[in-house]
């Protein structure tokens, strides 16, 4: 079994920005309204002739350049969006064709905000099973084409973009280390964009009521959110076998900063380790974590051999996390334990799986890591 390492990374955002004080000529709001609120100042839209495969090409080719790798040498691609350029066909095929990867399998996932991880957790499993060796992952979302701009609960939310990674193998405890993924249908209509599906089919009744459009039952979100992002960081720094101060750094979807500090005030974990652009880009859903994660490492946020924790939740309702071992397989070296070492290693990780009140179920990926990394000297 192959472990995936994040071996390119990027992103694009259009070039227009519309600001809370934009909003103010627009709908009944205010900058100090939609600040206090949700933390965001401002936002990307896409210009009219821009698409969810356009931009996501922009992302594609500096992931591409970054890892080293021709559009060619890819075997699959992953397009994560809720926002495609048609319903037919995938906007992930029109990608494959716009960067001259000629035949390589494409297809789109749908998870709304989450979709990114679902993505990444999809790609990961080709990558361990050996099917594939360079996978394109991207998250993209031109909400701002899905919007009532006189809904002032959803218009000052939502922002464009596009993230993209590549995915290769690696025989070492690196890349993604774990994940894991939920959904709950029945809450469904929590937040959701009724009209252009076989349900209501485009007609001029979905147009004069504004099906079309995302609707959203803000508060309800909001509870569902802070929930399962908590569970989420919980569950994965467990069955990764991470303590809190052994997480580096933890990249939220980017919705509201109010979810991410009460998530974090629940965690019991400082708000200084969630990394926060939101107030640059709004809500730009599947794109949200990928954009945050070129960020980060632009930074200087993120360096070699640091665990990171990207978590998310979104329409659906999804949410999904996974854990990430920073850095090339040569940074992450071989080292050398005490019998007694090993066993007390083995206690912490049972004990971060107590803090759930679970049993310690540690991913296949996860223990074979010891196996390889885990010498034990014995006297």
């Amino acid at each position: 079994m192959k472990y995936a390492r994040i071996t390119g990374w990027g992103k694009y955002a259009p070039a227009k920005v519309l600001t809370n004080f934009d909003l103010e000529k627009m709908v009944e709001t205010s900058n100090e309204w939609i600040l206090e609120r949700t933390g965001i100042r401002e936002r990307r839209i896409a210009a009219p002739e821009e698409t969810a495969s356009t931009m996501s090409v922009e992302a594609a080719k500096q992931a591409l350049s970054r890892a080293g790798i021709s559009p060619q040498d890819l075997d699959l691609i992953i397009l994560a969006t809720s926002s495609p350029d048609y319903h037919l066909p995938a906007a992930a095929s029109l990608v494959q064709d716009m960067l001259g990867a000629k035949y390589v399998p494409a297809f789109d996932l749908r998870a709304g905000c989450t979709g990114f991880l679902y993505a990444l957790a999809v790609a990961t499993q080709f990558i361990a099973t050996g099917a594939y060796r360079n996978i394109l992952v991207i998250g993209t979302e031109i909400i701002s084409k899905f919007i009532d701009w006189t809904d002032r609960n959803t218009c000052v939310l939502f922002g464009d973009a596009a993230g993209a990674v590549v995915l290769q193998p690696s025989d070492y405890p690196t890349g993604v280390i774990s994940f894991l993924l939920g959904s709950d249908g029945s809450q469904a209509d929590a937040l959701i964009a009724y009209g252009g599906g076989s349900k209501y089919p485009f007609s001029q009744e979905v147009l004069d009521r504004k099906l079309n459009y995302i609707r959203m039952d803000g508060p309800r979100v909001f509870k569902f959110a802070v929930r399962v992002m908590v569970q989420s960081v919980r569950e994965i720094m467990a069955s990764s076998g991470l303590l809190p101060d052994e997480v580096s750094l933890i990249i939220p979807h980017q919705a509201n900063i109010r979810i991410i500090q009460a998530a974090a005030k629940e965690l019991g974990i400082p708000m200084e380790k969630f990394y926060i652009n939101l107030d640059r880009y709004g809500n730009t859903s599947a794109a949200s974590i990928p954009v945050a994660l070129c960020e980060a490492i632009e930074e200087g946020r993120i360096k070699d051999g640091d665990n990171i924790i990207m978590v998310s939740f979104g329409a659906g309702l999804t949410w999904g996390a996974c854990a990430v071992k920073w850095g090339v397989a040569e940074a992450i070296p071989f080292f050398v334990v005490e019998p007694a070492k090993a066993l007390s290693m083995l206690k912490r990780v049972q004990r971060a799986a107590a803090n759930i009140g679970g049993t310690l179920l540690l991913p296949l990926y996860t223990m074979k890591s010891w196996g390889k990394n885990l010498k034990i000297r014995r006297k």
